[in-house]
């Protein structure tokens, strides 16, 4: 079983920045890849950015790339989103996931974190 915890989130005016961390932890937890993705209300939930855990390829959202960066600590295993020149559309829950997969699909996910409210206004 693997847990993540998520932290970091908040309130932030457009233009304004934060960081999410995403904290792993059990003795299974190998994963392939990990994830961001954010739901806002009434929305389904969406892919934000990914990064392979070995090598640290990423790949982004196009609503986000050049603005967020995700990274990763292995020797930590913390999961990071670097979220820069907000927007208020990007308010919503964000979640970190973890899989043996590196896709934008949320199915392809095994484990979820229980998410960290971000709210961005003008």
């Amino acid at each position: 079983q693997v847990l993540l915890v998520e932290s970091g989130g908040g309130l932030v005016q457009a233009g304004g920045s934060l960081r999410l961390s995403c904290a792993a932890s059990g003795r299974t937890f190998s994963p392939w890849a990990m994830g961001w993705f954010r739901q806002a209300p009434g929305e389904e939930r969406e892919f934000v950015a990914a990064i392979v855990w070995i090598d640290g390829a990423t790949t982004y959202a196009d609503s986000v790339n050049g603005r967020f960066t995700i990274s990763r600590d292995k020797a930590k295993a913390t999961l990071f989103l670097q979220m820069n020149s907000l927007k208020p559309e990007d308010t919503a829950v964000y979640y970190c996931a973890s899989g043996q997969a590196y896709s934008v699909y949320k199915d392809s996910y095994d484990f979820w974190g229980l998410g960290t409210q971000v709210t961005v206004f003008l």
